[in-house]
C-alpha cells in the first residue's frame, strides 16, 4: 500500500511539474532582431484557435500581432524548430508563408483551426505587440488564459472575459466584429515530421558562407 501511495505520489509531483514547464529560449537578442518582419497589412489582431473535430472542445489559442513588426505569440506551443526564431513564446518573423505554414501545421485529421482577424488602431496593435513581446513563456495548459488576459487588458476589450477555455475566447472575440475562416485539413496527427521537413528547408535557403 505504501508502495502504491508513493507512486501515486510521484505520478502526481510528475503531472504538476510538467504542467508548470515552459517553453525555453534558445535565440539570442540579436537573432530576433534579425528575424524581425514588418508587414504591410494593417494593424490587426488575428486570433487562432484550434478545435477538435471530434468534440468541439478546444485545444489550444494563439495571438498574431500585426503592428510595427508583426509577430505570433504562440504561448505554450509546439511550433518550435532551430530556424523558427522564438523568444518568450513569441514567433518571430511571421511572414505570409510563415503565416500559412503555421495555420496549415495547427490543422490536422483531428482539429481544425479558426482564424479570427479583426483590424485594430495602431496604437493597440503597438501595445498588444508590446504586451506579447514582454509577456515571456507561458505554462503548459495557460494558453487561452495568457492570451485572454493580454486581450482584455487593451483598450476596448476590457469586456474579454479572463479564461481557460479557447473556444470561449474566440466567442468572446467575434463579438468585437472579428472576421471569421475556418481550416480544415487531414494530415496525420504527428506533425513533426512536416516541421523537421519546414526547417531543412529553411536551412537549405540561409546564405553559404
Amino acid at each position: 500500500m505504501k508502495n502504491l501511495f508513493r507512486i501515486g505520489a510521484a505520478l502526481m509531483v510528475a503531472a504538476l511539474v510538467s504542467a508548470c514547464a515552459v517553453n525555453k529560449d534558445v535565440h539570442t537578442d540579436a537573432q530576433v532582431a534579425q528575424a524581425a518582419y514588418v508587414h504591410d497589412g494593417p494593424p490587426r489582431l488575428t486570433l487562432f484557435t484550434m478545435v477538435s473535430n471530434e468534440t468541439g472542445a478546444g485545444a489550444h489559442t494563439s495571438l498574431m500581432v500585426n503592428a510595427s513588426q508583426r509577430v505570433a505569440f504562440d504561448p505554450a506551443g509546439n511550433f518550435r524548430a532551430d530556424q523558427i526564431v522564438t523568444k518568450g513564446d513569441v514567433v518571430y518573423g511571421m511572414t505570409p508563408s510563415r503565416t500559412d505554414f503555421y495555420t496549415r501545421y495547427h490543422a490536422r485529421k483531428s482539429f481544425h483551426v479558426i482564424v479570427q482577424e479583426l483590424d485594430v488602431s495602431p496604437e493597440v496593435a503597438e501595445l498588444a505587440l508590446r504586451k506579447v513581446m514582454t509577456n515571456g513563456a507561458v505554462p503548459q495548459a495557460n494558453c487561452a488564459r495568457s492570451t485572454s488576459t493580454i486581450l482584455h487588458s487593451l483598450p476596448g476589450f476590457e469586456d474579454i472575459p479572463v479564461t481557460y477555455y479557447p473556444v470561449k475566447l474566440a466567442e468572446a472575440f467575434a463579438l468585437k466584429g472579428a472576421t471569421s475562416s475556418a481550416l480544415y485539413e487531414y494530415d496525420d496527427d504527428d506533425k513533426s515530421k512536416v516541421l523537421k521537413e519546414y526547417n531543412a528547408e529553411l536551412v537549405a535557403k540561409q546564405p553559404n558562407g
